[in-house]
């Protein structure tokens, strides 16, 4: 199904993205210039300031979730690459991981900007998506292609959620999190054109306990 030298690249990427050495593909998404008319324009790289210590707090505790869920969602697509023997289908999954990738940085990096860090739980979390993917792949691209539709649609809701909980002030966040929210509708989208499958009922509901486990528990660490 695949061999040494996939496992060497794959292995790299894990590590990259676990260390944050993950490079960035495209500029961080800018505020709409509606957002920044306030009389006077604030410099972007002040907007944080101007956030009481409580809004930043709360602000890094969302974003920290998000990091996590693009840390999940590295380990799943990797996996689901690893075990797809379609050509077409891992092209399009690196192409959606690609994606994600700068959905990862943009995250660490306002985190960063917020004064805070990653989940100290990351390697745990990659390691149980690497092996939830792992499970999806081997059940067939159908299969897998519909967990892909499930979780977009889980994290849709939790970015809709983070836009309406971010502080108003925090105009940055809001920004990285509504092009986020914007790609990870596409990738469902592409998943259901590549033919998934919909994924019983039990199946739905273990993944949000799980999804709610991890989300309550990354906003603290």
């Amino acid at each position: 199904m695949f061999n040494l030298d996939q496992l060497i690249i794959e292995g790299d990427r894990a590590l990259r993205i676990l260390t944050g050495a993950v490079q960035l593909n495209r500029p961080v998404p800018k505020p709409a210039q509606a957002e920044m008319e306030t009389g006077d324009q604030p410099a972007i790289s002040s907007v944080a300031a101007t956030l009481t210590e409580a809004e930043k707090k709360h602000a890094a505790g969302l974003m920290r979730v998000n990091h996590v869920g693009e840390v999940c969602a590295q380990a799943l697509y990797q996996a689901q690459r690893l075990t797809s023997s379609s050509t077409h289908l891992q092209t399009q999954l690196a192409h959606a991981a690609k994606e994600e990738e700068d959905h990862l940085v943009w995250c660490a990096n306002r985190l960063e900007e917020l004064g805070s860090r990653p989940s100290l739980l990351n390697p745990l979390w990659f390691a149980g998506s690497f092996a939830i993917g792992t499970l999806a792949g081997l059940a067939g691209d159908q299969w897998s292609l519909g967990f892909v539709v499930e979780t977009e649609k889980q994290v849709e809701n939790h970015l809709n959620s983070h836009l309406e909980a971010l502080p108003a002030a925090d105009i940055l966040s809001r920004s990285i999190v509504e092009q986020m929210r914007v790609e990870e509708i596409e990738h469902g989208n592409m998943a259901r054109h590549l033919g998934a499958k919909d994924l019983p009922e039990p199946i739905k509901k273990v993944m949000g306990a799980v999804s709610q486990l991890m989300t309550k528990t990354a906003y603290y660490l």
